[in-house]
């Protein structure tokens, strides 16, 4: 060991103040991290908005349902009209104009629920929260095939 002088000592404000800053950069990457994460969502969210009815695939489904991603995982606040969510809802409706369309939105529902199984009833209740119909119940059991056809007769 060394003798102690004032040469070989070391200021231990200074490990605490290294400590401090890098809790300090911690927390702040995390909050950026959370901004951005929330960007990339409204993002999708406008997006998938913004698509025209005859480009109906799952990712536009799932950047639809994502602006619901709170009331899915836990529950609530329930969705209410005019909220991004349920507006997403009408864009999801809208995209479901035609038959090949609503099947699509109805497999790629499907896909979800089967996905995320345990959050499946939060996102089977998302349209009536929001009062849309998707032409389509969403449950595990509903064929998709047969989607089509439940529109035909509903002229």
């Amino acid at each position: 060991m060394l003798p102690f002088n004032e040469s070989n000592r070391t200021e231990p404000s200074l490990n605490l103040r290294s400590a401090n800053e890098t809790k300090n950069k911690g927390v702040t990457m995390r909050k950026l991290g959370l901004v951005t994460a929330a960007a990339v969502v409204l993002v999708a969210a406008i997006t998938a908005a913004a698509v025209s009815p005859e480009d109906a695939d799952c990712t536009t489904v799932t950047g639809l349902i994502s602006a619901c991603s709170t009331f899915v995982t836990y529950g609530s606040p329930d969705p209410i009209l005019g909220s991004p969510c349920c507006s997403a809802m009408t864009s999801l409706n809208d995209l479901a104009d035609s038959g090949d369309n609503r099947r699509t939105v109805c497999r790629c529902v499907m896909d979800m629920i089967s996905t995320y199984n345990p959050n499946a009833t939060a996102i089977a209740t998302l349209p009536g929260f929001c009062g849309v119909s998707l032409g389509f119940t969403i449950d595990p059991n509903t064929d998709c095939e047969y989607v089509e056809q439940f529109e035909l007769n509903r002229r």
